[in-house]
Parts: C-alpha cells; sequence; structure tokens
C-alpha cells in the first residue's frame, strides 16, 4: 500500500529535479511547465490503478513520478536506488533512453526490451508517458515528425499492450485520434 507521505516526498523530489523545465505547448511561443507532464502520467497511473485492482499501485505511482528523472535531471540510478529501493530504480531505469546508442529507433528498442524484463507497472507507466504524450503536440513539429512520433506510439502499443489492459485500450483510442495532427 502506498503513503500519501512517501508520494508527497517523492513528489517534491521530481519538482526540484524537473524545476526550470518547459516543452513547447500547442500554441507558438508557449512552454509549459514539465512538471505537468510528470502529474498527467501519474493521474493516468492512477485512474489505471482504480481500474485494475491487481496493479502494485506504490510501484507505478513512483515510478509515473519519476520517470524521467534519469534520463532528464541530475538524478542518478544508485540515488534513486539508495531513497527507494532496487525495484524503483530498476523500474525508472528501464524507462531511460540510453542515449549512447546512435539512433531514436534503436534507443526505443532497447528500452522496451528493458522495460518488458520489468514488471507490468513499469509497461503501464511507458503506456501511460505515451498517452501523454498524444494529448498535444508541440507547435512546432512538421508532419513528418508527428507521423514517426505515431509510428513508436504504435510500437509501444504492440508491444507492452499485455501489461495492462486499461491502458493499452486507451493508447490504441489515442493513436487513432492522433490522425487529426496531419
Amino acid at each position: 500500500m502506498w503513503s500519501i507521505d512517501n508520494l508527497q516526498e517523492i513528489w517534491q523530489l521530481a519538482a526540484r529535479l524537473h524545476n526550470g523545465q518547459k516543452y513547447g505547448g500547442q500554441k507558438k511561443g508557449e512552454q509549459v511547465e514539465y512538471l505537468n507532464h510528470i502529474g498527467s502520467v501519474t493521474f493516468e497511473i492512477l485512474n489505471a490503478v482504480n481500474k485494475e485492482k491487481s496493479m502494485n499501485a506504490d510501484l507505478a505511482i513512483k515510478c509515473a513520478i519519476l520517470h524521467d528523472s534519469i534520463e532528464d535531471t541530475e538524478q542518478s540510478f544508485e540515488g534513486l536506488k539508495e531513497l527507494f529501493g532496487i525495484e524503483v530504480a530498476n523500474g525508472v531505469m528501464a524507462l531511460t533512453k540510453n542515449k549512447k546508442l546512435v539512433s531514436k529507433e534503436k534507443m526505443i528498442l532497447d528500452s522496451l526490451n528493458r522495460i518488458k524484463e520489468q514488471p507490468k507497472e513499469i509497461w503501464a507507466v511507458k503506456m501511460a508517458d505515451r498517452i501523454c504524450n498524444l494529448y498535444a503536440l508541440p507547435f512546432y513539429w512538421n508532419k513528418e515528425r508527428k507521423i514517426e512520433y505515431q509510428k513508436e506510439a504504435k510500437l509501444i502499443h504492440k508491444e507492452l499492450k499485455e501489461g495492462n489492459k486499461y491502458l493499452a485500450e486507451r493508447l490504441e483510442r489515442k493513436i487513432n485520434d492522433y490522425a487529426k495532427y496531419f
């Protein structure tokens, strides 16, 4: 069972780690606080936990809040392991792209393979992450980038759909709705 006090501590850490980070919004020049994305992924996971009671909510919620902490901040695997244990650190590490690989395609395939070695809750976080990334696109993406992103989303769905029925169905709907952007 998860503790609200523990989650508040994790949220505060995520807020400090991602402080000042922004991403492009839907309108030209719009910048959105990155913590908005972290919250959106966490909300998707909270909803999934309500739909599928067999989920390890504690693991899923912690990894949702921390999912970009190694990839996008100075947070280390060892630091997460010390703070939250090996299961959370391994989950976040699997969700982290290996930037030493030469192409986006190799990065996504590598990450998906590592995710599939983790508990299904990590699969759910990856699907929730992509669902959130399909809400609205940055204003500066061209048609080619949008098509490539949809292709990646389809791959994520194909590889991880067995991890969480509710999120798989939600991701599939988002992928289908995504066509409105091109």
